[in-house]
């Protein structure tokens, strides 16, 4: 995982801010690498600064990479969990970069733009990226197909400077988030000053009809007669498979945190965890995945609400009150977490107890709401600040038969559960379409969640969780993971149409709560769905412009 930022101007080699250049820092930790690049018949430069978090390979890669003989340049921020269908082993960038000047050579007689777009189509994985093919004198840029990594830019027509970047260098309305539709590209041959002319390539191109996210066509098929969602579903075993090989996939050879464990335990991951349905299921997978000897602890967060505290003080009494036990998420993360050590003996699952007083969310405030631009309502930053605080690990522990003692999570990749409510018809919204307009109205609602996924949540959450170093991997938004889900009816993933006690679980989510029966889990399978952020304890304030708050 890395920080991106890419100049293109008509003047001397751009030099960012410097509460730019700390936040690409802190993206990418490990390394901080710059190219520039002249190019065109003009005056104009590419100044390609990268800064590395190194999850992947035995050693940690220098970028950008940059190809001395063509003066090729890419800078990569992602995970390529597969190329042309093949899984990719040590580092990924490396393999791109190569894949890219191949395809870049291989054109070069002709047409090369076709090759490499080729190539980008190629890769399996959440990534954004920015490539600098100078044969064609053509910057290549963009998303993945669903919008797991951040990318934004800023263009400036009177000056001709164009800038991409993991994170906006300012609160500015002219900062915007890259689309997710396509692969975008600027050829750069013509002379400075010229008005810059973006062009987007549709990520499928073999006419499949109507895509979702460039995956995979939706199943509209209503259910046969007297269907129901059970236990011995063939879907349930299906996810089971799917979502175990997407976890494989993320949790495999994490090098060793340079932060040394100060209890012993290797630990290189962590799940973002309230202890609902989502995070759960993950956590229990993922001991199926690991050798007993690694730690998997679970970050649980809990925020102090002003209002809350007065409240309990006043029933309690003069009694001792602890505001953040009182937290639902805080209750539910308890509860799972008895769940997880009665199902996975031996495991030691490590339960970070996240305490934010009300003082350190104000705070923090500013630095979140430059973070999550260009998503700029007070929603945004309440559910950001959940990812915030808990990707920077810091908390309380308890090991067995010790007192709680302060501890901060060495874990520098963290899973979350983001994309099961969009693909399994967890929301609220999705029973009230099937209770007003039946099976087809459900349909309408999944596709519609499905498809906004990554604009409406994924960079902002990026942007959130990576300013503290650690890389955050969405096992339920793997693209197979996804295209069997869009591909599978939707009465095979959430029941509306029968009653809870036919399956013995709640028909938001069936199919995943009928998994994590399988697996052992009753009580969380029970649980009902809550929106993400519950440890806020109900600090919310309208959804208003975040600007106009400041």
């Amino acid at each position: 995982m890395c920080g991106i930022h890419v100049v293109l101007s008509s003047s001397s080699p751009h030099t960012s801010s410097h509460d730019l250049a700390a936040r690409l820092r802190n993206r990418g930790p490990d390394h901080l690498g710059r190219v520039v690049a002249h190019v065109g018949p003009g005056a104009q430069t590419l100044t390609c600064t990268s800064t590395v978090l190194a999850l992947r390979g035995d050693h940690i890669t220098a970028q950008p990479f940059y190809d001395s003989r063509t003066g090729s340049v890419l800078c990569w921020n992602g995970e390529a969990w597969r190329i042309a269908g093949c899984e990719v082993e040590g580092n990924d960038g490396e393999a791109i970069f190569g894949l890219l000047a191949e395809a870049s050579a291989a054109g070069a007689a002709l047409d090369a733009r076709g090759g490499i777009l080729d190539a980008l189509r190629s890769i399996e994985g959440p990534f954004a990226f920015a490539y600098f093919d100078k044969p064609s004198q053509t910057l290549f840029f963009g998303r993945d197909r669903l919008g797991r990594r951040s990318l934004v830019f800023y263009q400036d027509e009177a000056s001709g400077t164009f800038i991409l970047s993991s994170v906006p260098e300012s609160c500015n309305p002219a900062w915007k988030e890259v689309e997710l539709d396509g692969i975008y590209h600027l050829t750069l041959s013509a002379t400075s000053g010229t008005p810059l002319a973006v062009s987007r390539n549709d990520w499928q191109y073999d006419g499949q009809g109507d895509l979702i996210s460039g995956i995979g066509v939706f199943n509209v098929s209503g259910p046969p007669k007297a269907a129901c969602l059970t236990a011995s579903a063939p879907s349930v075993r299906s996810l089971r498979r799917q979502l175990g090989e997407s976890l494989r996939l993320r949790v495999r050879n994490i090098p060793k945190p340079p932060v040394e464990d100060d209890k012993r335990v290797d630990t290189r991951v962590a799940v973002l965890f309230s202890g609902g349905l989502d995070c759960s299921v993950l956590a229990r997978l993922t001991h199926e995945l690991l050798d007993d000897s690694y730690g998997i602890d679970l970050l649980n967060v809990a925020f102090e609400n002003p209002r809350v505290v007065a409240q309990l003080k006043k029933e309690a009494r003069g009694s001792p009150v602890n505001p953040y036990e009182t937290c639902p998420d805080r209750i539910t993360g308890r509860k799972s977490l008895e769940e997880l050590q009665k199902s996975c003996p031996g495991r030691r699952f490590r339960f970070v107890a996240v305490n934010v007083p009300y003082s350190e969310t104000l705070t923090h405030r500013k630095e979140v709401v430059s973070l999550i631009y260009p998503h700029d309502t007070e929603m945004d930053l309440w559910i950001a600040y959940a990812l915030y605080f808990a990707a920077r690990g810091q908390g309380s522990c308890a090991e067995a038969g010790t007192p709680e003692a302060q501890y901060t999570t060495p874990a520098r990749v963290l899973l979350s559960g983001l994309g099961a409510d969009e693909l399994f018809g967890g929301y609220a919204r999705h029973a009230t379409a099937f209770s007003r307009q039946g099976h087809a109205g459900l349909v309408d609602e999944l596709k519609l969640d499905i498809g906004r996924v990554g604009k409406r949540n994924l960079g902002r959450d990026d942007r959130a969780i990576a300013h503290w170093g650690k890389e955050v991997r969405f096992p339920y938004l793997d693209e197979r993971l996804v295209r069997w889900a869009i591909e599978t009816p939707a009465w095979e993933k959430c029941d509306f149409a029968n009653g809870e006690d036919i399956s013995g679980v709640d028909a938001v989510k069936r199919v995943l709560r009928l998994l994590a029966l399988e697996l052992g889990m009753e009580g969380v399978a029970r649980e009902k769905k809550r929106a993400v952020g519950f440890a806020l304890h109900s600090i919310r304030s309208p959804l208003v412009p975040l600007l106009k708050l400041l």
